[in-house]
């Protein structure tokens, strides 16, 4: 049995990637700091609590566990947040991935799949983002993940590291069934807020209406967690046949802006969203679409949940399971 180690695995795309994993037949461990004040208590998983940069705790697990990958997705993430206080973020996703990356080279460990981010582009030049599209990351935290990626590259070149790097676009949905789903305090992303707007009758902020695009507001790629956590799965396969490091845009192809997902939001809910309308968030670009064409023909991964209906569903159930929302009667789009 393969051991994984996930970083930030107890947080919300790592546990949906590590259960996913774990019903494959690999043992994983989490190493998390639990900053969003999560819970985790999940049988799958041995949970190591404490800093993915903590020197004296890396080595301890890798001296106990045969560790065969390391899959890192722990990363200080809020966009507006890096703009202000940016020098946190450079601490926390670039110096101590270093850390974790000497660790590694240190134990013999040189097979890593690097959660990146659509952030890495910039402001988009073409309708949909494929691989090659320029760099000009315009946040902190894009900036961050864009260094983590040459880094990473460089250790593939100077050290022999094997490496798929998934530039994530909006990773949205949940897994319900097994207590899976967005955890974070304070919560930042748009649906769960979203969600909890509407159920609960809270003014909803539109950060700019009056962005480049038809409906004035940001436009996003929603992808399901659980497909992310599928490519994660091919990736480990795709490197243990010995094929060559890549990096792989994760996207449906298609765009939503956030005007809409308001509208399915409030169809799915039976509810009207207060809306308020806030001035523009430093760091945003207008538009943001993967062109996944690469992941498609490379990996063979095709997303399969990622339809709107089934992201908001999975969102919303998971809510009222686990986050105190009374469930109402549904208007299911």
């Amino acid at each position: 049995m393969k051991t994984v180690l996930i970083t930030g695995g107890a947080g919300y795309i790592g546990s949906h990637i590590g259960y996913l994993l774990s019903l494959f037949g690999y043992r994983i461990v989490i190493l998390d700091k639990l900053v969003y004040e999560q819970s985790f208590d999940h049988p799958w998983a041995r949970l190591i609590q404490a800093d993915f940069g903590d020197e004296k705790q890396l080595d301890e697990i890798f001296l106990h566990y045969q560790i065969y990958a390391v899959i890192h997705c722990a990363a200080l993430i809020e966009v507006g947040a890096s703009v202000t206080h940016p020098l946190p973020f450079y601490q926390n996703n670039v110096a101590k991935t270093v850390t974790l990356l000497e660790t590694m080279l240190k134990y013999d460990v040189k097979t890593i799949l690097f959660s990146s981010s659509c952030a890495v582009f910039g402001e988009p030049k073409t309708l949909r983002l494929n691989e090659n599209h320029s760099f000009n990351p315009i946040s902190p935290y894009g900036r961050t993940k864009y260094m983590m990626e040459m880094i990473i590259k460089d250790m593939g070149q100077a050290y022999g590291f094997s490496y798929v790097i998934f530039r994530f676009f909006n990773a949205a949905g949940a897994c319900p069934q097994e207590g899976l789903g967005e955890q974070h305090t304070p919560e930042t992303h748009l649906i769960p807020l979203l969600l909890r707007a509407c159920l609960e009758q809270r003014p909803f902020f539109i950060f700019g209406d009056q962005k480049p695009t038809p409906d004035g507001s940001c436009i996003r790629d929603f992808v399901h967690v659980l497909d992310i956590a599928k490519a994660h799965l091919v990736a480990l396969e795709y490197l243990d046949k010995g094929n060559a490091s890549d990096i792989f845009n994760l996207g449906t192809g298609k765009g939503i802006s956030v005007k809409e997902m308001i509208e399915a939001v409030e169809c799915h809910c039976g509810k009207k969203v207060q809306i308020v309308t806030a001035p523009d968030r430093q760091g945003d670009p207008a538009l943001l679409v993967a062109d996944p064409t690469k992941a498609n023909t490379i990996l063979g991964w095709y997303p399969e949940y990622s339809d709107i209906d089934s992201i908001i569903d999975s969102a919303y159930s998971f809510m009222c399971r686990y986050q105190h929302i009374s469930k109402i009667t549904q208007n299911v789009l």
